[in-house]
């Protein structure tokens, strides 16, 4: 079956899901692959194209997830498919840590021309997210000569062990993995629908960053040996927070203070995502170090960490990476900045502000909807058991995105208690609608009882 033979835009559930030829991989998965990967629902993908997903057993599947917010411009989108087939039959690897080639200089380049800040950019290139932090982690230590780091609960950042140290997201992610980086330190991100502090924004004057100098500095870590802060302009896995628009400005000033780098996280939310090629550039601020990778290839792996120049300057060997920066991926990535440059960041602002608006007129009639909340095409719907109480209802949650699961639409959770939309930035008004309708009535269904 090909997909592209399939226009017409619904979902079609045509078995009992899992599905007689989904059960059979369900099945050897169990016996063969790691039990350490967290699966929602037993949704076995053998294609896709734009926001559309087929499974093995021929059920179609509205994607609002996009693999985690990696698939950008859609599922094999076609531009991208030509860049990979393209460089595929020149040269697939050859290892920029050894060797030059053009592809990687390229977008270096480009990546230098469009992340927020002066073009006098380096850029050190990866497979994933994890390495970025790991290597964004490496070098603050290096160009500063500091040791402590500071990150904040609810963010992510990666689970290899100096990403895992400055994440704070769930204990099982850390649960038996001790001993880990030394010298983290985390504070509460700015959550002003659950406030750490009990406090009310814009009354609060943002004490949650004062928290650091007059609390953290004073009785547990010397800001003279702080290298770096770690931050997600919107916390991902934390449950899409969106911190108030001066919470960055006044992190800026505080690293500004004592010479500390601001690194951030943009994994999740670069790359157009949010109506924005980076998400920090709704905060008016600039980082030191931006950590990239899941949209910036389509789906093809890649991460990057760039800096200012004056900031990448360890020696040859400091940090390598074997298949970092691989020609295919590359151009992959080239496509996926062409098509967002040519509309998709309109389109992720547009759709996104549909979304937004027609969420918070559910919110408005159902008082499990506790919180909406996003920017362009990354949205948090925060499920409650009534809006006064604000009690998270993480088993509803978890239900919720198993009908949708059911009805054809796939999403994910995030957070103790959110569920997140992340649709390709393709998405079309046609598409978002369908969405609202199959959660609306997946909402209703969970929440009668």
């Amino acid at each position: 079956m090909q997909p592209h033979a399939k226009r017409d835009v619904s979902p079609q559930i045509r078995t009992k899901l899992p599905g007689i030829k989904a059960q059979r991989i369900l099945k050897k998965d169990k016996k063969y692959i790691s039990p350490s990967y967290t699966r929602s629902y037993p949704a076995v993908i053998e294609q896709g194209e734009g926001c559309w997903l087929w499974d093995v057993d021929g059920n179609k599947f509205l994607d609002f997830n996009a693999g985690i917010a990696v698939c950008a411009t859609g599922h094999c989108h076609p531009e991208v498919v030509e860049a990979i087939r393209k460089q595929a039959g020149k040269l697939i690897h050859i290892s920029g840590t050894d060797y030059y080639y053009p592809q990687q200089v390229k977008l270096a380049e480009k990546l230098a021309e469009i992340t927020p800040g002066a073009k006098n950019k380096k850029v050190f290139f990866c497979n994933s997210g994890t390495e970025a932090v790991e290597g964004a982690f490496k070098l603050a230590r290096y160009y500063t000569k500091r040791h402590f780091a500071i990150a904040f609960l609810g963010s992510f950042h990666g689970r290899t062990m100096g990403a895992l140290s400055l994440t704070g997201s769930k204990f099982i992610q850390k649960k038996g993995f001790g001993p880990l980086i030394s010298g983290v330190f985390h504070c509460p991100y700015a959550n002003c629908y659950r406030c750490a502090y009990n406090l009310e924004y814009p009354k609060c004057n943002l004490y949650c960053v004062d928290y650091i100098e007059e609390e953290l500095f004073k009785k547990v870590c010397v800001p003279e040996e702080v290298c770096a802060i770690f931050a997600e302009p919107i916390q991902g896995e934390g449950g899409y927070i969106c911190p108030p628009p001066d919470y960055f400005k006044k992190i800026r000033e505080l690293c500004d203070k004592y010479g500390i780098l601001l690194i951030i996280d943009e994994v999740q939310s670069g790359f157009g995502r949010t109506g924005k090629m980076f998400a920090i550039e709704h905060y008016g601020v600039m980082a030191d170090i931006y950590c990239v990778a899941k949209g910036i290839a389509s789906g093809m792996p890649l991460g990057a960490f760039i800096s200012k120049s004056s900031v990448m300057n360890w020696e040859p060997g400091a940090h390598a990476s074997t298949f970092g920066g691989n020609p295919i991926s590359c151009m992959a990535a080239m496509a996926t900045i062409r098509l967002l440059e040519n509309g998709l960041i309109e389109n992720a602002e547009r759709i996104g502000n549909y979304l937004l608006k027609n969420l918070e007129e559910m919110a408005n009639r159902y008082d499990f909807i506790g919180d909406v909340r996003g920017k362009g095409l990354m949205i948090g719907i925060e499920l409650v058991e009534d809006q006064i109480s604000k009690k998270p209802v993480p088993e509803k949650r978890n239900a919720v995105v198993y009908k949708c699961f059911e009805k054809g639409l796939i999403i994910l959770g995030c957070g103790a208690t959110t569920i997140r939309f992340s649709p390709p930035l393709v998405v079309t008004k046609e598409e978002a609608d369908i969405a609202l309708e199959i959660f609306e009535k997946s909402l209703k269904e969970v929440f009668k009882s």
